[in-house]
């Protein structure tokens, strides 16, 4: 009935296998593709013929879902609030989206019932966490069963973060969340955060996956320590389009993504709030490698960071990525290419101290990433201190693992940016 086109832009979204293949009783097929760019839904009728763009515009979909009545279409997008989500509905075979949540909320995983009696989400905003709401045609509504949320839940201490942009080195631009403490006037402490995978975006409030979840927690607490903290969606990240997705010259292919790093510093640099000699930065995953390339490339930007589960040198995994090596002879150049774009290659320039924070059982990124560059960093006489969980995976398991790690990262960042 339908077939990607061979051009890079054509494929299915990486990203957002969630989405898969939907078949209403309309009698039509529901996929997602990224032929014009972005991430969107396109119906076609079950006896072939041309699919019908459903999203049309510079936005992203997500979490999508069939309506009870099977003849619409729920998701999440994106759509006239770039850096938060909510939910929509477009009947079919071709109808105009319709928007059912607004404002300074977030909502994803719609789910309804009966012929549409009930209708219900997730959601979250800057200062309350992810729980249950009902949807009204009125927008959202009440929280479902508000009293699993605790009561002395310290969302009045909470700040809302503010929506930046800034452009990168080379132009691009940037998006970011800027959370300022609560009656801050003077200069003091900064961090710059960057999230994981690459595909990922933070947002205006707490995000629907634990693990950026759990740092959205994190950035709101060390804002509550007196730290002005920017979280940063660099390139490579999602909803921005897939040319800001598949950026060139990223990741082991040149670091371009870097430039977005250093050019949220020096926008931090020119807030009045910060003292431009203690800026620190932390991540997690593709957010430690990033953290790392801080370190090791401008311990003049930045006095300090916290490098969780981070990559380390690039040209390790080359051999396990058979589909993005180059074919001999080119492999020894893409190795080299590959080391220097990773912290490794310019550890002897690296001079501030840091926090390497891993568990000894992560499949993802090898724990001897991080005992390799320890073991660079003393040789090198860097203050390094290292913190790791016997049996822990990647993505820690357990809760006392993910207290220890932000106990000892804002411990860390006390000792090291708050002194004079």
């Amino acid at each position: 009935m339908w077939n990607s086109g061979d051009k890079l832009e054509d494929s299915f979204p990486e990203f957002t296998a969630d989405i898969s293949f939907h078949f209403p009783s309309s009698d039509r097929l529901v996929f997602a593709s990224e032929q014009d760019g972005w991430n969107h839904l396109y119906s076609i009728s079950a006896s072939a013929g041309q699919p019908f763009l459903l999203t049309p515009g510079n936005f992203e979909v997500e979490a999508v879902t069939l309506g009870a009545d099977k003849k619409s279409i729920l998701f999440s997008s994106n759509q006239d609030d770039v850096d938060r989500r909510h939910i929509w509905r477009v009947s079919l075979p071709a109808g105009k989206p319709q928007q059912l949540t607004r404002g300074e909320t977030i909502e994803w995983a719609p789910v309804e019932t009966g012929q549409g009696s009930y209708l219900a989400c997730l959601g979250s905003t800057a200062t309350t966490p992810a729980m249950p709401y009902r949807i009204t045609p009125q927008g959202r509504g009440e929280m479902i069963a508000a009293s699993a949320l605790p009561a002395d839940f310290p969302s009045s201490q909470l700040v809302v973060p503010k929506q930046v942009r800034f452009k990168s080195e080379d132009g691009l631009e940037i998006h970011g969340q800027l959370f300022v403490p609560n009656g801050r006037t003077q200069a003091g402490p900064a961090l710059v955060f960057m999230h994981g995978g690459p595909i990922r975006q933070m947002m205006l409030g707490f995000h629907y996956r634990d693990y950026y979840h759990n740092a959205y927690a994190m950035n709101q607490y060390l804002a509550g320590q007196g730290y002005v903290v920017l979280a940063v969606n660099y390139r490579l990240g999602i909803m921005y389009g897939r040319a800001f997705r598949e950026a060139p010259n990223s990741g082991w292919r040149g670091a371009a993504e870097y430039r977005d790093i250093t050019a949220a510093a020096r926008y931090l640099q020119s807030l009045p709030t910060v003292d431009k000699t203690k800026i620190g930065l932390w991540g997690g995953s593709y957010g430690g490698y990033l953290t790392a390339m801080g370190l090791a490339r401008n311990s003049d930007l930045f006095a300090a960071g916290v490098d969780f589960h981070g990559v380390h040198d690039w040209s390790v995994f080359l051999p396990r990525w058979d589909a993005n090596t180059p074919a001999a002879p080119d492999l020894e150049a893409a190795r080299k290419l590959a080391y220097e774009s990773s912290p490794n290659a310019s550890v002897q320039l690296w001079k501030s101290p840091v926090l390497l924070i891993q568990g000894d059982d992560d499949r993802n990124v090898p724990a001897s990433q991080t005992v390799d560059l320890a073991q660079r960093l003393r040789d090198n006489h860097v203050p390094v201190e290292i913190l790791v969980f016997p049996d822990e995976i990647h993505d820690f398991l357990m809760f006392k693992s993910w207290l220890k790690a932000y106990g000892a990262t804002a411990d860390f960042f006390a000792r090291y940016l708050k002194k004079p």
